[in-house]
This record gives C-alpha cells, structure tokens and sequence, in this order.
C-alpha cells in the first residue's frame, strides 16, 4: 500500500464527509474533482483517499473515492499537498502538476479539477534527499548559461533526492526569463517547486497584492505544503511589497498564517516541519527585515513543535541562525535556521575561470553552491553544502572549508601571522583544529574580520588597469564562520605543512591541508 500518515486517513474519514455535507451552502463558488492514483505513465481511474487539498486557507481531505470538495473563487489557486510515497505528474513545462488556478472569468456553478499522484515504483527511501537552491538570480541569457553549466549540468543524473527547491529570486526582475530558467533546472530530473523572492515579484508591482501576476501563472500558488519522508515542508512566500512601491519587508499575510495555522493542526508532532522562505527571519544590517509582529506570530504557532527547521536566502552569505529567548523564540531548545548560500554567489561576479565561468564567491567568502537536505528518520535531518567549482589540485579548497596562509614568513619573526579556516557550514560551536608538521592539534580561534581570500581578489580588482570580469567580486565582509591560528615561526627553514581539522555536526571530520616556508632574512 503507498505510504500514507495515519492522520490522513484518519482525517479523511472525519473532515471528508463534513466537507463535502457543508457543499450546498457555498455550491456557487465550489470546486470539486478527484485526486486520481497513477503508476508510471498509466492512471488508474482510482481515486486515492486522505489527501489533502487546499485553496491557500482551508484544507479538505479527499474521501474513500478520491473526491474532494473546496470553496475556491474566481482568480483563486487549488493544489494538492503531496503525501510522502507519491509524486507528481509533469505540467507541460516539466514541473510538477500540483495546482490549478481558477479563471478570472469563472461563472457561477460548479468547476471539475482533477488532479493526478504518482505511486513511486522504487523501494522507500530511509533517508531521503533535498536539494536547497536559492538565488539563481539571472538576468540573462548569458547568466541562465552560468546556471546551467555551474550549478545543474554537474549533477543531472547524478544526485538521487526526492524533491528540490530554489528559495526565491529565481530572476533578477526578469520575470520574463522564468521559462528558459525553467527549462533549465527541469533537465535534473527532479521535482521540483519555488519560493517568490522579491526580485520575483512583477516590476512596477505599487503592492503586495498583485505583486506576484507573473509568478502566479508560471508557478501557481506562493504559499503551499510538500510532504516527503518523515519531513512536511511549507513553502512561504514572506516578501511584502510596500504600497507605493517604496520597497519591501519580510513578513507574512493574513492569509499564510491561517493556511500554516489549519496545516499545523492536522499535522504529527512529531514529524519534522520544514519552512522554506526567502527573506530570513532574523533581523541584519541592525534593521528591521522581518516584521517583529509576524515572526512573534510565527513563533507562536511554532513553539510547541519540537522538530522544526527553517530555511532562508536572499543574503547572498551562508550562515546558521539560533533563535533564543532574545529573538522572542519561547520554544524548549534553539530555533535552527540555515540561511543558504547563493547559487548565483555575488550575482555572477567576479574574474572568470578557464571555461568563462565567473569565480562568484559570496562576500563572507563562501563559493556559490547548493545544499543537500537528508531527511531522517524520526525526523532528524543532515545538512551539507556542496561549493559548484573546486579551485583544481589544491589542497587548501575543499568542500567543506577553504584556507589562507602566506607563502612566506622569516623565520624568528614574531608569530603574528596566521592560517586562516573558511569553514563554510561552521557556526559558533563547531571545533576547529590545526597542527603544522604533524605535531599537536591545536583550537583555532573564531574571529570576525574579512576573509583573506576573498580581500586578495578585492585588491587584484583594485590595481587591475582593465575589467577582470563583467562585474568585480563583492567586497569581503566579516562570515561567521571563519577561524584563526598563528603560524610558528621558530622552525627550521624549509617548507612546513599546515593541516585543519573541523568538526562538523552532520557530516563529521574534515580536512584541508596548505603550506608555508620559513627563509633566513639577509642583514
């Protein structure tokens, strides 16, 4: 039998009936069909019970036959909430065929939507994988080609994750790319959803509520549920175009928090709830980009889960963010967010590489990547950053971390240099070590300063008579996951081997290694 949640069943027995007993008072503006099984390319015609469907706000559950019933008026979008065990059947454009939108010139009556869930013909899967994209942000032809070739070629057919997500400005405000964008990233083979940023929404947009014209009709609905594994995953659109077009905030409508509010009610405790979004929730810049009242709001709906991930983009830096009691977070432990590095890094910026690939490191001096999600059992998950180009034959560039150490030193100098450790999914409490010549490990000390990586291209940038590239690299600001050791300078002269060890809190030990020589300096 495909893999269903007990509660839908359940559910399905109990709101079913009511739903569809409740039909005649809102008979002029329903919408009603079935959700039908397929295996392959073949539907069977049998209508799957206990899955749910939703106009943005109310939830139903369809009935032993697979049929549904749901308010839905003119202009509104229905999609279906995917269980774990199926997927989706392909819309024309190769995405998954999950939403329909009501037309704008519906007439009274009745409407008939059908939808289709395909039965996965491969054995469950312990631990599934995600793969998190955010800001591919492209802005033309040339751009898409850098996405194509730096981030999705590499991996067609070569990563096995159940689903993917690109958390928002997909585009640069150029709505008008979203299909080549699109064509693009459905050659992974994978299916696949989004998330608006606020480089999605329509240009010239003076709200938020017709805002997102453009992406509604390419992607359908901007707030929506996804299940996979033991994980259910929210997608939210949380940009807030200002009136007057002045700009935008982070925050959620109205409509989002009754949606996640009727969700969360039918759903597990224990089941992992995922949140993806684009703007963070926490606070930068010492500003205000999430409205203090909606994430009050937010947290209260979320604190009495005990299993709960938030994913974010739109800084273009990776970092991992802790809600506590200063966040207003009333939860029994930390509210985890990972704020997720940049498929575009620095918006395609920076001096290219031999296959005309921009170097587009971000600028708290992560590489422009993806991550994987591993869904565990239980509800635990993994988390794990993959970097799209590694620097060739060198040691100090990793997956996991990049190094810096001059090349130099004299020996006897006072040790006032250091070996630098880029750790890119590091925070706070990961433990970084580092030995030279195979002696003790020692702590290294995390610092807030510039990468020194990324500082040399600043200045190669700066003494450069002619462009390097179409755009120079950002200027480095301080990560938050960056480390320190001083280099020995009472060894022998020669070249010394330098080695950092980190310790990450899913994926273990890892190990980069760079070099230095020490010289005698002349009177």
């Amino acid at each position: 039998m495909p893999i269903l949640p007990r509660v839908a069943l359940l559910l399905a027995a109990c709101l079913a009936p009511a739903t569809l007993a409740a039909a005649p008072d809102r008979a002029p503006q329903d919408v009603s069909g079935r959700v039908l099984r397929a295996t392959g390319t073949t539907t069977s015609g049998e209508g799957i019970p206990g899955i749910a469907v939703s106009n943005g706000i109310d939830i139903v559950r369809t009935d032993a036959q697979g049929r549904y019933r749901l308010a839905a008026g003119a202009g509104q979008t229905v999609f279906v909430v995917k269980p774990p065990g199926y997927r989706f059947a392909e819309a024309a454009d190769g995405l998954p065929a999950f939403w329909r939108t009501v037309p704008a010139d519906r007439t009274a009556g009745a409407m008939a939507i059908d939808f289709t869930l395909v039965a996965e013909d491969r054995p469950a899967v312990s631990a599934p994988e995600v793969l998190l994209f955010t800001d591919s942000q492209v802005k033309s032809a040339r751009d898409i080609d850098y996405y194509r070739r730096d981030i999705v070629e590499p991996i067609i057919g070569r990563h096995p994750a159940a689903l993917g997500v690109t958390l928002g400005d997909l585009v640069d405000d150029q709505v008008q790319l979203y299909a080549a964008l699109n064509a693009v990233t459905v050659r992974l083979g994978v299916p696949w959803f989004h998330v608006p940023g606020n480089h999605d929404v329509d240009p010239g947009s003076t709200g938020d509520a017709a805002s997102l014209a453009t992406w509604g009709a390419t992607y359908g609905p901007d707030t929506y549920a996804v299940e996979e594994g033991d994980a259910a995953f929210v997608f939210l659109d949380d940009v807030v175009v200002r009136p007057g077009g002045t700009g935008y905030v982070g925050g959620l409508r109205e409509d989002q928090f009754r949606f996640l509010g009727n969700y969360l009610a039918q759903l597990p405790r224990e089941r992992l709830l995922v949140l993806g979004m684009h703007i963070p929730v926490f606070d930068t810049g010492g500003r205000e980009t999430f409205r203090g009242a909606d994430r009050a709001r937010l947290f209260a709906l979320l604190k009495d889960r005990p299993k709960v991930l938030l994913l974010s983009g739109h800084s273009h830096v990776q970092q991992h963010y802790w809600h506590a009691a200063k966040d207003g977070w009333q939860g029994a432990a930390p509210l985890h967010e990972y704020n997720v590095g940049a498929a575009c890094g620095a918006f395609w910026s920076g001096a290219p590489d031999a296959q005309g690939i921009p170097d587009a490191t971000m600028a708290d001096g992560t590489p422009n990547g993806y991550a994987v999600l591993s869904l565990r059992s239980g509800g635990g998950y993994a988390l794990a950053y993959h970097p799209a180009r590694l620097a060739a034959g060198t040691q100090a560039f990793t997956p996991a971390m990049a190094l810096h150490a001059p090349r130099v030193l004299r020996r006897g100098a006072y040790p006032a240099w250091g070996v630098f450790a880029n750790v890119f999914m590091g925070d706070a409490g990961t433990r970084v070590e580092y030995r030279v010549d195979g002696g003790d490990w020692l702590p290294m000390r995390r610092v807030e300063r510039a990468d020194p990586r990324l500082l040399v291209e600043n200045v190669a940038d700066d003494v450069a008579t002619a462009l390097r590239g179409f755009d120079r690299s950002p200027e480095a600001v301080p990560p938050t996951h960056l480390w320190r050791g001083a280099l020995p300078t009472d060894l022998a002269v020669g070249e010394h081997r330098v080695e950092v060890r980190a310790f990450d809190r899913w994926q273990g030990e890892a190990v980069a290694a760079t070099t230095y020589s020490l010289q005698e300096a002349g009177p």
